[in-house]
């Protein structure tokens, strides 16, 4: 029996492409072991959202091969897509988007051929698709994700928007929506395996089903996936403020199996940044969307991105940036420091910003964030919270239940006694029942 291990790099889609080729793998008679030396095949699943994931990418493709230089190294998704043609010779084969779906036939195909002495001058095996050009959703799913409380499921591909920070649009191509009918299908098996809480994820989430016909759909899939008998909650990855209306908060609060726990995408607080940035809408635009969501659920959890020393970010600018995220009151706060990427647009904008400035700028960002998510937890002590409960952990020399609320905030409960996917009711008492 060969042996395969997988690494992924990068974000929750990536993550469940990882899982369901894994699942790819077993089906056709791979043993599954750790990404150390002993495979007969390594997988990496790369990402090129930042330069930095560039070189995360190549050190874990430098790695694999030097665990075994023998081994079959195949280099999948984003970061090769970017790439193309300019790939590194310690490959033997590329996987690009919208291909991962081929792996078994690929690795067959390789085999048959010889392997690394059928290709001349060891030139890797190339599977890339044109995916500027494609509208074909690469049809992947799960049975079994390694979470075995909640489940990442992955709608829809692409993005049109193209930030000027970005190169995903060119890695990912544009937006594809995943059929309604496969995704409930896929939704029931997990739920009879046992899964509780769906998480729906997508490159641009908010998108989902403009390709269909130009209209928006996601509030017709999460309808979908909340009529699903043994789905208990419902938690929506990373959206775009413009989806965010009364009409949507409303019906979105209808459905009692919602997590109130909204990820909206800032940025930036600065309106020229923004503008910079090509990010579509204002930091006035944006508050009233967390008005409206704050309107029609009771204290939901708002999480967000922000980038600091964006080209021609000034003190000032990022003064307003930092005022803006203060005056929000988010319960968290992914600070960034803007990582020059290749390809952008941002890239050859004048004024970048030297990396002594965006460090200070982080550190102040980060302990903002901090004192918020303290503050938002501390506005739960005294309250009664459901958690679902995932695993027993140690915690300060003792085993206890580790869980989520609704909101995302992870709760530790003080038993030894396996709950494990289990909804309980918990009373607050202090913030050291919250941990992080």
């Amino acid at each position: 029996m060969k042996k395969a291990a997988l690494h992924n790099l990068g974000c929750k889609v990536n993550a469940y492409e990882t899982e369901a080729m894994q699942e790819m793998l077993e089906r056709a008679g791979y043993e599954i072991v750790p990404f150390r030396e002993g495979a007969d095949v390594y997988i990496i699943n790369t990402c090129t959202v930042t330069n930095i994931a560039d070189r995360k990418s190549r050190q874990m493709l430098h790695r694999a091969r030097k665990m075994n230089p023998d081994a079959v190294v195949v280099a999948a998704g984003c970061y090769v897509q970017a790439q193309k043609q300019d790939v590194d010779p310690c490959i033997d084969i590329v996987l690009g988007n919208n291909r991962k779906k081929d792996l078994i036939r690929v690795l067959e195909e390789y085999e048959m051929s010889g392997g690394k002495d059928g290709n001349r001058e060891g030139e890797p095996v190339r599977d890339l698709d044109n995916i500027s050009g494609t509208k074909e959703y690469e049809e992947l799913s799960l049975t079994r994700p390694g979470d075995h409380t909640r489940a990442y499921i992955k709608v829809q591909d692409g993005c049109n928007q193209f930030c000027t920070y970005c190169i995903i649009p060119y890695a990912r191509g544009r937006v594809r929506s995943r059929k309604t009918e496969d995704v409930v299908r896929e939704v029931e098996e997990l739920a009879a395996n046992g899964y509780c809480e769906i998480v729906l994820t997508g490159i641009h989430l908010s998108s989902y089903g403009i390709d269909f016909d130009g209209g928006r759909h996601l509030m017709d899939l999460i309808r979908a996936v909340h009529g699903i008998e043994g789905i208990r909650r419902i938690r929506l990855g990373s959206l775009e403020p413009g989806i965010v209306t009364e009409e949507f908060a409303e019906a979105l609060a209808s459905l009692p199996k919602m997590c109130p726990h909204f990820h909206l995408s800032l940025q930036s607080g600065c309106d020229a940044t923004l503008k910079r940035m090509n990010r579509r809408y204002t930091s006035g635009e944006y508050l009233e969307k967390c008005a409206i969501l704050r309107k029609h659920f009771e204290n939901p959890a708002l999480t967000t991105d922000v980038i600091v020393g964006f080209p021609g970010e000034t003190e000032e600018e990022f003064r307003q940036s930092f005022a803006f995220v203060d005056r929000v009151d988010f319960y968290e706060t992914h600070v960034f420091k803007y990582s020059k990427r290749k390809g952008t647009k941002a890239a050859a904008m004048d004024s970048q910003v030297s990396e002594q400035v965006k460090a200070r700028r982080s550190q102040e960002m980060i302990e903002l964030g901090e004192r918020k998510r303290k503050a938002y937890e501390e506005s739960f002590i005294g309250k009664e919270v459901e958690v679902l409960i995932e695993e027993p952990a140690e915690v300060d020399g003792r085993t206890v239940q580790v869980g989520h609320t609704k909101e995302y905030m992870k709760i530790a409960l003080d038993t030894e006694e396996n709950l494990k996917n289990c909804v309980v009711k918990v009373q607050i008492e202090n913030d050291s029942q919250i941990i992080h």
